[in-house]
């Protein structure tokens, strides 16, 4: 019999979520309870779909089993299969009617703070059952799981070299990072700062190999100051917020979390001129993967929403702030 006829006959959906499961979990009784089914049924078909192949599927140790070269090479087409069929269910369902769906989008911190947040409450009104997945991590991951399919489409700001062939990135908005300080902060009166005046105040920075660290590390080179010795170090944009909010740190935010967050930030942006060329913020999806419809509606309402914030220089803080919050804040800090 022809190899592909073995394939045609032999390899079912179900055949491939078994095989994701046994390699999720690394066990077999595991992955029988997580499927619900008995254990011999899943090594009944490892069994059935090796003699079908001819080849070794999965190792079997003392510890579990692992797959094999040629698993892996199985695993990958079953992702891709499972998931094209995903999304032409999805397809017919929003056809049929168009507030059913899911959508599972990631960003980088400052993004789920505030943009995504945004746009999925102005969808949500509309498409009451629509569900949403939103994972926040750092750019690397979130190409990796937009690469394995766990993503449709994901938000974020870093360098084309992290890209490649095989992702689309749709530009939104180039996003300044100003420097802010909390209300009651001496600095918050001054109406013109440089930036070198800075240095010696205690500041809360991220990770050195954060992307937003290696522009700010530009900014004071830029200044022709090196970069202070941060007291507090966090990639966890909350904990630096706060840290500003409660006492003299002062830190750096990007623009969006500060239009988003205007009514909410106990924080006043300093009036430091920056020399800073950021990359743009942009939607990042894989290509050549059957389009989500829901997808499609989710990145109209991020151009929608970029629109204020693609401003000139001259009018880009007044976007990214806006003026009632900076009054209002203004306010607060005489």
């Amino acid at each position: 019999m022809p190899w592909t006829d073995r394939v045609d006959r032999r390899v079912k959906l179900r055949d491939l979520r078994i095989l994701r499961a046994l390699a999720e979990t690394g066990s077999m009784s595991r992955a029988a309870k997580q499927l619900a089914i008995s254990q011999p049924v899943v090594s009944k078909t490892v069994a059935d779909l090796e003699h079908a192949l001819g080849v070794c599927l999965f190792d079997r140790t003392s510890q579990g089993v692992e797959a094999t070269v040629y698993g892996r090479a199985l695993l990958n087409c079953g992702t891709v299969v499972l998931d094209e069929l995903r999304r032409g269910m999805q397809e017919i369902a929003l056809l049929s009617d168009p507030t059913i769906g899911e959508l599972r989008v990631g960003g980088a911190g400052p993004f789920v703070d505030g943009l995504i947040p945004a746009v999925i409450s102005r969808l949500a009104e509309r498409y009451r059952r629509i569900e949403f997945n939103v994972v926040e991590a750092d750019p690397p991951n979130l190409c990796r799981m937009l690469r394995e399919r766990r993503l449709d489409l994901a938000i974020l700001r870093t360098s084309g070299s992290m890209y490649t062939d095989d992702l689309d990135a749709d530009p939104l908005f180039d996003e300044p990072l100003l420097v802010v300080a909390g209300l009651h902060n001496r600095w918050s009166r001054r109406r013109k700062i440089d930036l070198v005046e800075l240095l010696d105040e205690p500041w809360t920075l991220p990770e050195a190999d954060n992307v937003a660290m290696a522009l700010i590390a530009d900014c004071f080179r830029a200044a022709g100051a090196t970069p202070p010795t941060p007291q507090v170090v966090s990639d966890s944009m909350a904990a630096r917020t706060r840290l500003v909010e409660m006492g003299p740190f002062l830190t750096f935010l990007p623009g969006s979390t500060l239009h988003f967050g205007a009514s909410r930030l106990q924080v006043k942006i300093l009036p430091v001129a920056l020399s800073m060329k950021t990359p743009p913020t942009e939607v990042v999806s894989l290509k050549n993967r059957t389009p989500n419809a829901i997808a499609r509606l989710f990145i109209d309402e991020l151009h929608s929403f970029a629109t204020p914030l693609k401003k000139g220089p001259r009018e880009r803080r007044d976007a990214f702030y806006p003026k009632n919050a900076r009054l209002r804040l203004r306010r607060q800090s005489d």
